[in-house]
């Protein structure tokens, strides 16, 4: 027998890293909301590796931070080892990786959703979705309905998911819990489009059976950088990682046993994730390379379990076994977990407004793996975004748009509702065309403004970051004006640095410029140099050494604005506009760009395209007129 539950402004169907974020956001903006979870034992689980950031995605996380979001929080407070990435490269591919316990991270935003005023943490599989008016009808497992003006999808892997291991298959969700089969009818039901996406995860092995002396240690970093710009915790180096490598012996196992891969027999269905291949599938693409790198990473402080990053497979567990087993260090390696690949409904992203809501479903939202994406960080930039809008539509005001100028999340967005993906989207800093702006160490610089604006960011903490652009704005005028002496000193350190020496003293801004020249290298010729923060420092270095790119970049972006405050009205008839080609009349009566930026960016429509938009737009509104 059906019973009333309760009635929510907002819901959210999953607790995983997209559903924490989007629930605590809407819940902080005010909104009594409901975040719903099929086992409150697994609130923020790491299904897969047990680490936060890493090359762009690091970039993500200081965004979500910025923002207001706890990702960055919960990874400082939880960390196991820390590493800045790509410190060998330049600034704009620097990104911040942490080793996390997985159990620890959970237990924490468990407890941080049960404590966020406006929130309600239910345990409960939300069996049913239907429309009843301006209102969402969700029905549970128990038969309770609730009601909600918006509700926030955020099923990770769970949707029909199917996992595969060899010839064995079976339905499920990650870690053998139990998959939102009834859902994904429901939505099929009322008409989301869905489709079937694939990813995997490696065996988890036990460190008592492992050859650690047998492994390269990977430790880290002296100089710790927190995800965080609030800086709530100290975060130390607890365990190192271990580095081996696959060998001739694993790939003739592989290759011997390859019809036995339900990958490579056709029983799997979905599209797996191009950057983040199984063994097998590495094997076979890149049959050239002699061997593989293997991460062998701890999953926790006060566990024994060991994570093999770099071994996904969906591969019989006999011979999951023989690949660990043709390892140096791995020989007796004891399974705690087997590898399994895993099937799951998600959405074409295409059918989303940049918002992150439905554009044929006023009040339903898509955010994190049911977007198409893959990876824990993208998933919880997406719950931060549509939690945010969510919220502000319920309150009935201006939602939050991140273009791709001011973030990587702005170009995840961007990129999943304008150009879709086949396959499970993974953010790169090769997708950003604006990367020099949009490091992760400016993060806060780029969207604390955003976040304040929302409602997201505290008076408190808007002041502390006002006080932290006048100490940069402060150093600046500083650096312009000191003046650097010649002595054989400095010259001897510069050409340390494989630069030449000086022919008399000049600015500091000046010799910054120069590659290699940092301040720390200059520290012992600067004696005036302020107590201050190491971030001050570097946002200075960063902004005098690369003040001529970032100017042309931010020309660029100057120029793509122009094109984004252009609106395309919501029942603009593209076949009526004389001269647009038929592959753009076709892309863009499909996608239904909101501006003629977005528009710009639909593979098929061309600049040519682009200006008859621009006519059109401009003879329109001398009509209006």
């Amino acid at each position: 027998m059906k019973y009333n539950g309760e009635n929510f402004d907002i819901a959210v169907i999953g607790a995983g890293h997209a559903g924490i974020e989007a629930g605590l956001a809407a819940a902080r903006l005010g909104c009594k909301t409901a975040v719903f979870t099929v086992n409150l034992d697994w609130v923020g689980n790491m299904p897969c590796n047990p680490s936060i950031g890493g090359t762009s995605k690091g970039h993500l996380v200081r965004e979500i931070d910025a923002l207001g979001g706890e990702m960055g929080k919960a990874a400082d407070l939880n960390t196991l080892q820390s590493r800045m990435l790509n410190l060998g490269k330049g600034p704009a591919v620097h990104s911040l990786r942490a080793q996390i316990d997985r159990r620890a991270y959970s237990e924490y935003m468990k407890k941080t959703l049960e404590k966020q005023e406006n929130l309600y943490l239910r345990q409960a599989e939300i069996t049913d979705i239907e429309k009843d008016g301006d209102e969402w009808v969700l029905t549970t497992r128990l038969e309770a309905i609730h009601r909600a003006k918006a509700v926030i999808l955020a099923t990770g892997t769970f949707l029909a998911g199917k996992v595969y291991i060899g010839d064995i298959s079976y339905e499920s969700g990650p870690d053998g819990m139990f998959p939102a089969t009834d859902l994904a009818k429901a939505l099929k039901r009322i008409g989301v489009p869905t489709r079937r996406f694939k990813t995997g995860t490696p065996p988890r092995v036990n460190k008592r059976s492992v050859d650690i002396e047998n492994l390269e240690p990977q430790y880290g970093d002296d100089r710790i950088v927190h995800f965080s710009f609030l800086e709530i915790c100290e975060v130390e180096n607890k365990l190192p990682c271990y580095v081996t490598y696959t060998g001739a012996e694993t790939k003739k196992v592989i290759l011997d046993n390859l019809h036995r891969s339900p990958l490579y027999s056709g029983k799997i269905e979905g599209v797996g994730p191009r950057y983040c291949p199984s063994i097998e599938d590495k094997i076979v693409r890149f049959s050239e390379k002699e061997r593989h790198q293997i991460f062998v990473e701890p999953c926790g402080y006060n566990t024994d379990e060991m994570y093999l990053q770099g071994l996904s497979s969906s591969l019989p567990e006999d011979i999951q076994l023989k690949i660990v087993h043709s390892i140096p260090g791995l020989e007796n390696a004891e399974f705690l977990r087997t590898a399994y690949a895993i099937e799951y409904d998600c959405v074409d992203p295409l059918s989303l407004r940049q918002t992150l809501e439905f554009k044929n479903y006023e009040g339903l939202y898509g955010a994190g793996q049911f977007n198409g994406s893959s990876g824990y960080e993208e998933a919880a930039a997406q719950g931060l975004v549509a939690g945010v809008n969510a919220a502000l539509k319920v309150k009935g005001k201006e939602p939050m748009i991140l273009d791709r100028t001011t973030s990587y999340i702005g170009t995840l967005i961007d990129d999943l509702t304008t150009k879709g993906c086949s396959d499970p989207y993974r953010m790169m800093t090769s997708r950003s065309e604006y990367r020099l702006i949009l490091r992760q160490d400016n993060a806060d610089r780029r969207l604390t403004d955003y976040g304040y604006k929302a409602g997201l960011i505290s008076e408190e903490r808007y002041q502390l970051y006002q006080q932290k652009l006048q100490l940069i704005e402060k150093e600046r005028e500083r650096v312009q004006a000191l003046s650097i002496k010649k002595t054989p000193e400095l010259d001897e350190a510069l050409v340390s640095r494989g630069t030449v020496p000086l022919e008399k003293g000049c600015k500091m801004a000046e010799l910054l410029k120069r590659p290699n020249v940092t301040y720390d290298l200059l520290e012992p010729f600067d004696t005036e140099r302020p107590d201050y923060p190491y971030e001050i420092f570097e946002q200075v270095e960063i902004d005098i050494k690369y003040e001529g790119y970032i100017k042309r970049q931010l020309a660029q972006i100057q120029e793509l604005k122009r094109l984004e405050v252009k609106v395309l009205p919501e029942n603009i008839n593209y076949d009526d506009i004389t001269g647009l080609r038929l592959e753009a009349i076709e892309k863009l009566n499909k996608i239904r760009p909101e501006t003629v930026g977005q528009a710009s960016r639909i593979s098929g429509v061309s600049p040519a395209d682009i200006s008859v938009l621009l006519i059109y737009l401009e003879r329109n509104k001398e009509n209006d007129l």
